[in-house]
């Protein structure tokens, strides 16, 4: 009987009993490299994979020889494995969607990609791309085959460049990286994923730990290439045990693709429901009385209004570049049906929570974590969600020295002309660039006891007063408010919140939010893309000029050029001459 023993705890298992757990050992919780064919079915929907290119197999295009020759190393390879290669690739469903697999076995050589491997590969973007399908892609490998030299690192380009073309038409590619990935492999399709997903204490880089010690001299910290440690660096999406792997990979695949156009059109609701497009006749509370409810202790965050609102919510984490930032919470999610991304500032709610979060003041990692999902929205077409409450961007010189003017800029061009449709809601506290570079969209509402101001009352009080006492007296110069700010044209609708503020029911004000979210994304979603990026420029191309502050200047300056004329026609009257005319409009004196 085969048995495979435990490289943490020793114990020696058999291959059936390997099998019910998913090669997770039973005594110590290790994860255990997994055959390629059980990945399969683990993954696909009983009977419905497919294999492609099971005829393909390694040659030895260098007849090359270390202590063995490769032709040697390949047979050991298939014996061990049953497999002709270190990937398997086909057609599959995952319950009940079409995807194409491509599955590495870490046992045949490592894993490592040769020419046939990257083939294959290959051959797997190239088909999911014809189909329109989906590509799941389970990596196990330790990189480039050396027996192949330079023929093994050019498949890197190849597998990168039919990624490309999948990626171009629109499709979705979800990579599982696995214990161990490096090399090659980790630096070409496998991190070109649109979600990356680790398996817990996986091995994950581009050069191993073992590696760099041996060629610089440079020991690695215990965990400095492990899944949670990339995970906490921003470089994966999600870390996931293989008892939630299948489930977490079919709610991504079933999301991440393009609505049909009836789809589209499911969201119920009545257009403009629940959303105030006109400032109401009865006079507002002060402006500082509505500072003070948007920075409620109680008030809901967008954590809460996210939990009530958005069914089978799976947050994305990571930036790719550094870090991922608490302040911004990323993912997709459902309304009423509707598929939607959600890029959205957490404030946090216990001590420990605001700590972590900063009390939403979000870092540059942050932003590029929300660009990057805006980004992944708009390839396959799914309206974007943004939920901002911020006092501001993370002011300190860390934030500096990471870019945070480069990141806000980069999201307001990029939301400018993100090709999908964009809602923004200011549920709080609304502050300056740091609530700006989320808030670029189709249609900005805010909730009855928000604010959104270019500064915080008291920073203006410290700037102009040199003293930040005298903030509520600068808090109704600034036209902070809600109504203030649909008046001057800067948002399109108010969202009533429950009697005494949102902090009073919070059930009832996400109610009322989500019924404006469906209304609004019933408008927009009926909008071709064209149309939807000429009016969202227009929009803030005229900023400024449409509000009623702007009509009353046209009707100031019409009014004296109006009264000009007059005062002309009345001069000609009297006999007065052009040139004395003109005299007397340069000379206020003489009129």
């Amino acid at each position: 009987m085969t048995t495979t023993k435990c490289p943490s705890c020793g114990t020696e298992h058999a291959a059936d009993t390997l099998a019910k757990v998913l090669y997770v050992c039973p005594r110590c919780g290790t994860y255990l490299h997994m055959p390629a064919r059980e990945r399969i079915m683990m993954l696909a929907d009983p009977r419905a994979f497919k294999e492609l290119d099971r005829g393909l197999v390694s040659v030895d295009p260098l007849r090359f020889t270390d202590q063995r020759s490769y032709r040697e190393r390949l047979a050991e390879a298939r014996r061990r494995t049953g497999l002709r290669e270190a990937v398997v690739i086909g057609e599959a469903r995952l319950e009940g969607r079409p995807v194409v697999l491509v599955v590495f076995d870490f046992d045949f050589m490592g894993g490592t990609m040769g020419s046939v491997v990257g083939e294959k590969v290959a051959d797997a973007f190239e088909h999911a791309t014809r189909r329109r399908w989906p590509v799941v892609s389970v990596v196990a490998s330790g990189g480039a085959r050396m027996q192949e030299g330079m023929l093994s690192l050019m498949q890197m380009a190849k597998t990168a460049a039919t990624r490309a073309g999948h990626d171009r038409a629109g499709l979705a590619h979800i990579a599982v990286l696995t214990d161990p990935t490096f090399g090659g492999v980790a630096a070409s399709f496998a991190s070109l994923a649109d979600v990356l997903i680790a398996e817990p204490g996986a091995e994950i880089g581009f050069v191993g730990p073992r590696v760099i010690d041996l060629t610089l001299n440079e020991p690695q910290p215990a965990d400095s290439h492990r899944a949670e440690a990339l995970f906490r660096a921003g470089m994966v999406d999600l870390v996931v045990g293989r008892p939630e792997l299948r489930a977490t990979v079919a709610f991504l695949v079933g999301h991440l693709s393009r609505p049909s156009a009836r789809r589209a059109r499911t969201l119920p609701g009545r257009a403009g429901a629940g959303v105030i497009r006109s400032v109401p006749e009865q006079s507002p509370p002060p402006p500082w009385h509505t500072v003070q409810l948007a920075r409620h202790a109680g008030r809901p965050t967008s954590l809460e209004y996210i939990t009530r609102l958005f069914a089978r919510f799976v947050e994305l984490h990571g930036d790719r570049q550094l870090g991922d930032d608490a302040a911004i919470v990323c993912g997709l999610g459902e309304l009423k049906g509707q598929t939607v991304v959600v890029v959205a500032q957490e404030r946090g709610r216990t001590d420990e929570e605001q700590a972590q979060r900063r009390r939403g003041r979000p870092f540059p990692e942050g932003y590029r974590k929300a660009l990057r999902l805006m980004q992944l929205a708009a390839k396959f077409g799914l309206p974007v969600v943004t939920l901002i409450d911020t006092p501001g961007a993370y002011p300190g010189y860390q934030a500096e020295q990471r870019g945070i003017a480069q990141a806000l800029a980069h999201n307001l061009q990029a939301m400018a002309s993100l090709p999908t449709p964009i809602v923004s809601v200011v549920i709080g506290e609304g502050g300056s660039g740091g609530a700006l570079a989320l808030g670029v969209a189709d249609r900005v509402l805010m909730l009855q006891n928000a604010i959104y101001s270019v500064i915080s009352p008291e920073g203006a009080a410290a700037i102009l007063f040199r003293d930040a006492a005298r903030a509520q007296q600068v808090a109704e110069a600034l036209k902070i408010t809600a109504d203030d700010l649909l008046r001057l044209g800067v948002i399109d609708g108010i969202v009533p919140e429950p009697e005494g503020g949102a902090h009073t029911d919070a059930d009832l004000a996400a109610r009322r939010l989500g019924g404006a979210l469906q209304a609004t994304l019933r408008d927009l979603t009926r909008m071709s893309v064209d149309t939807l990026l000429r009016r969202r420029y227009q929009k803030y191309r005229h900023i400024g000029k449409v509000g009623v502050y702007w009509r009353q200047v046209v009707r100031r300056e019409m009014q004296e050029l109006l009264d000009a004329l007059e005062q002309r026609l009345l001069r000609r009257e009297h006999g007065a001459g052009p040139d004395e005319d003109v005299r007397r409009r340069k000379d206020p004196a003489a009129q």
